[in-house]
């Protein structure tokens, strides 16, 4: 692991940077490939803002609400772009700038399907950049005994969380993959099943690390997030879902 704390968030910064550049660019390949227009002509350019924005947004606003207490020591409002971020902001921002956009164009087609790769691709690759900066980033997992526990820098076993997520993104990659024949009948339905499995295992595996700022039920900020959003998107994907038997 990375000791030194510039150095650490120095090479997540570049990580998370490589993933988001390299998901945006197999997001437009996969664009061109399937023989439609641009995502730069109007109105798609009208959404790529609207994710964009939604996304810069949301991953601050869930991030703050993760961590409230650190509110007054990063300037109140003034501070809001500073401090960490947060996938889980970052994706539900990003939904909800990108159907803003849409409403606002007058489209109606689902765009979400097209996003579903790259941002998996971008999750694991930013993932790298967590796990390589350890104790300099807030995403490493509570102490462990069992076997593949891992010292980040304080002498302490910890669950390697970060690595737990490029594991599943990858598997998750993988069923998407084996189902996107059958989903192509119900546009929107691949994004969902990902974003609600997102949404779900975040709200496990977040149990595996430790708690910034305990809600009600013990609950983390993210974890509340993820529960509400699931109890709102969850049945959309499932309607969908039984529209394919």
């Amino acid at each position: 692991m990375i000791r030194d704390a510039a150095l650490a968030h120095g090479i997540h910064a570049t990580l998370e940077a490589l993933g988001m550049a390299l998901g945006a660019r197999y997001y437009f390949f996969l664009r061109s490939k399937s023989g439609l227009a641009s995502a730069l002509s109007n109105p798609g350019y009208a959404v790529l803002v609207g994710c964009l924005l939604g996304a810069a947004i949301g991953n601050k606003a869930v991030f703050w609400l993760d961590m409230p207490q650190l509110w007054a020591a990063h300037g109140g409002i003034a501070g809001f772009f500073y401090g960490g971020q947060s996938i889980v902001g970052g994706l539900l921002g990003g939904l909800v700038g990108v159907e803003t956009a849409k409403t606002l164009a007058g489209m109606r087609q689902s765009t979400g399907d097209f996003f579903v790769f790259p941002i998996l691709l971008g999750l694991m690759i930013g993932r790298v950049g967590c796990f390589l900066a350890g104790l300099y980033d807030d995403t490493y997992g509570l102490p462990t005994q069992l076997p593949w526990g891992i010292d980040f820098g304080d002498g302490i076993a910890r669950h390697p969380t970060q690595l737990y997520e490029i594991l599943f993104a990858a598997l998750l990659w993988a069923a998407l993959r084996g189902q996107q024949g059958r989903c192509a009948a119900e546009p929107g339905l691949l994004f969902k099943l990902m974003l609600s499995a997102y949404l779900l295992w975040r709200l496990g595996v977040d149990r595996l690390k430790p708690v910034p700022y305990p809600y009600p039920l013990g609950l983390s900020g993210i974890q509340w997030v993820c529960l509400l959003a699931l109890a709102v998107y969850a049945p959309l994907a499932l309607r969908q879902w039984r529209r394919l038997a």
